[in-house]
Parts: structure tokens; C-alpha cells; sequence
């Protein structure tokens, strides 16, 4: 029996690092489509009541996603706040660029506590609450880089790779109450683009860098789609991972 796309109205979805860029156009987005939205973020305060505002008033969750014990914490303050969670979105993520031959512990745990441990960690906390309520849907943000190696940047693609592969086993692990799928973005300039990001669009068949919302019309998708569908990931890069 084919499942039919379901709506977002009314129901809660929490988005990891909404407080701006990427995860403030899903956040504003979901909160157009009529979810309940709730505004993760643990340094940038004034951007993400900003986030809230533009939500209609979204309640806001702090969180260092790399500390496991406060992410107990932000699902257990949901629970009480908003009730059943049906959507995940994690979006935050850290990013830097570091010669290989540079890379030291610290920089790559820097990197991995939020880009791979926290994306676990938060999908754990909650698909236990999403298969007590008869299930749900989660939406790991991954990235080109994850597709396509970086001289530069090789502790994150590691770690956006392994965001991939951990929707798919998740997927598997959680078939069929939740469905756990990923959104690969490409290149979507912000104000701070550099001239390795011109390069990259320049090199994209589309011809341009991609925007905000056309991550979040991805992540929507996915939110809303058929339960037959997970484990699947849409890169959003105007082609380029086609090279």
C-alpha cells in the first residue's frame, strides 16, 4: 500500500543550528508549512530569536551538541515543552580548513563532536521518543564535501561521509516506523564566500551557487515524503558532484 505525503501541521520538528544560515531558511520554512518548530542553537542567541521571530514565535532549545549529557537534556526540556517529537533536522555542523599534514586531535574533534557525534547522538535521542509515538522522520544535513574530496578540508569530509553512511544504517535500524534520509548542499554562498567557494561555483554546471531555500525545499520533501522512501540522499549542488 503506498503511504501518501503527510502534512506538517501542528507537529514538532526540531532543527539543529537554526539560528542562521542554512538552518534558519529550513527552520522558516518549516514553520510555513505549519510544523511546530523548535530553534536549536548554543552560541548564537541573538540570531536565533531572530529565527524564532520569523517562526511566529518558535521556542528556543541551547544545546553544546558536542556534550551528550546536554542533548539528553534539550529532548528531555522538549518532551516537556512541546510533547512528541515527529521531525529531526541536523543541520549544525563546524567547519574549518587545515593542511592534512596540520590536522591535530583537537582539530579533529573539533570537528567530529558536532559534525558525526552529535548527528548520532541527537538522531538516537530522538528516534526513541519517535517509535514510542508510532514513528517519525529524520533529516541529517551531510555536504558536497562528503561526496567529493577536499585537499583542505579532509577531517570534514570525513566526517560529512560518515553522516551519509550513518543514515543509511540508521535507516535499516529504524525501518519502517522512521525514516532517516540526507540533504547534501553544494555551494551556497553566504556574504563570507572566498575564492576557493567562487572557484567551486564556477565549476557547477548550473552556473551559479545554490540558496538556502532550495536546501530547505529538500529537507521539506523528505519531512513530508512516503515512508517508502529512506536512506536516500538528494545533493543539492547545481551538479556538482557530477565531475
Amino acid at each position: 500500500m503506498t503511504i501518501p505525503a503527510s502534512s506538517l501541521n501542528g507537529k514538532t520538528v526540531l532543527v539543529t543550528g537554526a539560528a542562521k544560515r542554512i538552518g534558519r531558511a529550513i527552520a522558516v520554512r518549516l514553520a510555513e508549512e505549519g510544523a511546530q518548530v523548535a530553534v536549536h542553537y548554543y552560541t548564537s542567541e541573538e540570531e536565533a530569536r531572530q529565527t524564532a521571530r520569523l517562526c511566529g514565535g518558535a521556542p528556543l532549545f541551547r544545546a553544546d551538541l558536542g556534550d551528550v549529557g546536554q542533548i539528553e537534556n534539550m529532548f528531555d526540556d522538549l518532551d516537556r515543552r512541546l510533547g512528541p517529537i515527529y521531525g529531526l533536522v541536523n543541520n549544525a555542523a563546524r567547519f574549518t580548513r587545515l593542511d592534512p599534514l596540520d590536522i591535530t586531535e583537537r582539530d579533529w574533534d573539533f570537528i567530529f563532536s558536532v559534525n558525526l557525534k552529535a548527528v548520532f547522538f541527537c538522531a538516537q535521542a530522538a528516534a526513541r521518543r519517535m517509535l514510542a509515538a508510532g514513528g517519525g522522520r529524520i533529516v541529517n544535513i551531510s555536504s558536497l564535501g562528503g561526496l567529493v574530496p577536499w585537499a583542505k578540508h579532509a577531517h570534514y569530509c570525513a566526517s560529512k561521509a560518515g553522516v551519509i553512511m550513518l543514515t543509511r544504517a540508521l535507516a535499516k535500524a529504524w525501518a519502517p516506523h522512521i525514516t532517516v534520509n540526507t540533504v547534501a548542499p553544494g555551494v551556497i554562498p553566504f556574504s563570507d564566500i572566498d575564492a576557493e567557494g567562487l572557484a567551486m561555483i564556477e565549476a557547477t554546471p548550473a552556473r551559479r551557487g545554490g540558496t538556502p531555500a532550495e536546501v530547505a525545499d529538500a529537507v521539506v520533501f523528505f519531512l513530508k515524503a512516503t515512508d517508502f522512501l529512506t536512506g536516500q540522499l538528494i545533493a543539492v549542488d547545481g551538479g556538482l558532484s557530477l565531475r
